[in-house]
Formats: C-alpha cells, sequence, structure tokens
C-alpha cells in the first residue's frame, strides 16, 4: 500500500501534528514501507501458534481476594483533625 502526500497531510491533520509541506514526500515514503511491512507479517502462516501475553510461562502470585479494614484505624485517624468514636468528622454540607 502506497501513500501520496495528501493522504500523509490528512493524517497529520487527524493526529494534531503539524508537519512541513517540504517533508510530506518523505513521511509518505517511510509510512508506506511501514505499511508493508505489516503486509507482509499478515502473510505468515500461524495456523497451529497459540497467542502469547509473554515469553516466559509464568503465573502471578495471587492474594486472597477478601475485604479487610486494613487492621490500621488508628493510624488513619491520627491523619484527621477531629476523629470521633473512631471515625472522621467532617462539616455538614445539607441542611
Amino acid at each position: 500500500m502506497s501513500l501520496d502526500k495528501a493522504t500523509v497531510a490528512h493524517i497529520a491533520t487527524l493526529a494534531r501534528i503539524k508537519i512541513p509541506d517540504s517533508d510530506l514526500e518523505h513521511l509518505a515514503g517511510e509510512l508506506s514501507q511501514i505499511l508493508g511491512w505489516i503486509e507482509q507479517l499478515g502473510e505468515v502462516d500461524t495456523t497451529g501458534v497459540e497467542p502469547m501475553t509473554g515469553v516466559v510461562q509464568m503465573d502471578l502470585p495471587r492474594r486472597a481476594d477478601v475485604v479487610t479494614d486494613g487492621n490500621i484505624r488508628d493510624k488513619v485517624l491520627a491523619n484527621a483533625p477531629e476523629p470521633a468514636h473512631g471515625f472522621f468528622t467532617v462539616p455538614k454540607v445539607v441542611e
């Protein structure tokens, strides 16, 4: 697939990139080469190849998914300006 200067200018406009007119011809050639390489990748036979998420097969360590309060209530409330009865106090905003 080959791109012309008008297509490259349109792509630059969509990407909100200002490109001088003198660079459009050069960029059109480079982008055409990149698209050519992508087309070559489409020709590779990948039947029987499973998709990979990484090079090394590994399982991530997981912790138990349980809800806790962190057991640090007193440390958290130490940062509050006026804690009361184990809770934050905030000014009344609704009358």
